[in-house]
């Protein structure tokens, strides 16, 4: 299998890369496990040192790795410079933290005395999507390095001089060798992978089926994993709901990372008070987007990710309107050379169409009107995806009873679900299970061991 540097905004190959055979697979991950017997003994202060240089070497090549992110899956390129800001931000957040945060926990128990005390369990897999190359590889690393774990990168085919970029700045910050190892390696040789006995745990961002394949051979070898798979997230607008901040947050949402985003706001659900209005003025604002180079300042929509991903979001727009939906605004691909898509809006989207349980990773937004806020519940709660999801509302008591009834893993009020370092990221149903990000982040990949110690007296 060849890693490949393709330009999604005019198509053309770059670079080609090479994966990685058995032999060397396994000197890898034989080196990780190595690596580990010696880690896990370190102190905190040595592994947050560690983490602070990462993070200074992160800012320092900032606008370089903002680049190769935009050449590699064409994020916008001040966007892309927020990715990097966010990513040495997590490795300072786990740097200062994690120490306090896996400090023994003293328990009282009727006889004797006990303690939890938090260690590592040794070499973890991370398989890491292109949409956000350095952020996801620093929400999985960060933690677990902080640890005293090793970590094993696999990272996505299509952004490999991202993948091997961070692997050069955690050299250049002084790791030793077999920390933090990358891994240039197809779907099915990672899937298998995950077997070898030298690893002790995986987590995975990526789609349903990916994260299917992975929990399986996690359980047959009985590992511990973490899932973070797609959404469908619902942006609820209630009638009390400031419109205009709406409006604005619903287009954030929405084309953030030219709409790949998991959690992406993706089904916009409104009460009929007020829906007209909103439909409209999000409607006009979609359609003022500036396509264009995601390096250009004046964009506002650049290409996906791939020629795959465009064809596919046009299929399935047109499955959608084969099913009876109607376009609103947009639909079609872009007349020009490169993976684009216009933004689009699709109403009339019923339970019976065939795209109606799918996730939009693109700038396609569905559009609901309903009666009141019992229907927006129900319909946002009408998924086999529980990532994140919004409410607007000027009454903030009303929001969060509404958010409790929300079945995902995160709910944002009067704004799309974000994420930032010191806030717990993960879903339920169909979007997985584990948490990372903030303290939670520390709690998946550890061994909370019980120490217990009995008095002489002890009647047990």
């Amino acid at each position: 299998m060849l890693f490949q540097t393709i330009n999604p905004s005019n198509n053309q190959l770059l670079k080609s890369f090479e994966e990685m055979s058995d032999l060397e697979v396994d000197e890898l991950v034989a080196k990780a496990a190595l690596t580990f017997n010696d880690w896990k003994n370190t102190d905190y202060i040595l592994r947050s040192q560690l983490l602070y240089k990462v993070a200074g070497l992160l800012r320092e090549r900032k606008k370089d790795l903002a680049q190769m992110i935009t050449l590699e899956m064409g994020k916008l390129l001040t966007h892309a410079e927020g990715e990097i800001k966010l990513s040495a931000e997590i490795f300072d957040y786990y740097a200062k933290n994690a120490e306090t945060f896996l400090a023994d926990k003293i328990l009282n128990p009727v006889h004797g005395k006990a303690i939890i005390k938090f260690s590592p369990i040794g070499v973890l897999l991370g398989i890491q999507p292109w949409n956000f190359p350095f952020y996801q590889v620093a929400r999985f690393a960060a933690p677990n390095i902080m640890i005293g774990n090793t970590v094993l990168i696999k990272h996505a085919p299509n952004v490999p001089q991202c993948a091997m970029a961070i692997n050069e700045i955690f050299k250049d910050a002084g790791a030793p060798l077999g920390l933090y190892t990358n891994l240039l390696l197809s779907n099915p040789r990672t899937s298998a992978l995950i077997a070898d006995k030298r690893i002790r745990g995986v987590s995975l961002t990526g789609s349903e089926t990916a994260g299917a394949s992975v929990a399986t051979e996690a359980g047959k070898h009985i590992k511990r994993s973490v899932l973070e798979l797609g959404g469908s997230d619902a942006f609820i607008i209630l009638e009390d709901a400031d419109i205009d901040k709406a409006v604005e947050w619903a287009v954030v949402g929405r084309i953030n990372n030219n709409g790949q985003c998991c959690v992406a706001s993706k089904r916009f659900i409104a009460v009929e008070e007020i829906a007209e209005s909103f439909l409209e003025k999000f409607k006009i604002k979609l359609a003022n987007l500036t396509i264009g180079n995601p390096v250009e300042l004046s964009t506002n929509l650049g290409p996906l990710c791939t020629e795959a991903a465009a064809v596919k979001i046009a299929n399935q727009v047109k499955r959608a309107v084969d099913g009876g939906a109607k376009i609103l605004l947009g639909g079609k691909r872009v007349n020009r050379e490169g993976a684009y898509m216009e933004a689009t809006i699709l109403t009339d989207v019923s339970p019976s169409n065939p795209v109606y349980y799918e996730e939009f990773f693109g700038p396609v937004a569905l559009f609901f009107k309903v009666k009141n806020e019992e229907e927006a519940i129900a319909l946002a709660n009408d998924s086999p995806f529980g990532l994140g999801g919004s409410i607007f509302t000027q009454n903030i008591e009303r929001g969060k009873r509404l958010a409790n009834q929300i079945d995902t893993g995160m709910v944002f009020i009067n704004h799309p679900t974000w994420t930032q370092a010191d806030l717990p990221f993960g879903g339920t149903k169909g979007s997985g299970y584990g948490r990372e990000m903030a303290e939670l982040g520390l709690d998946e990949f550890v061994n909370k061991k019980l120490i217990r110690i009995s008095e002489l007296s002890d009647p047990f």
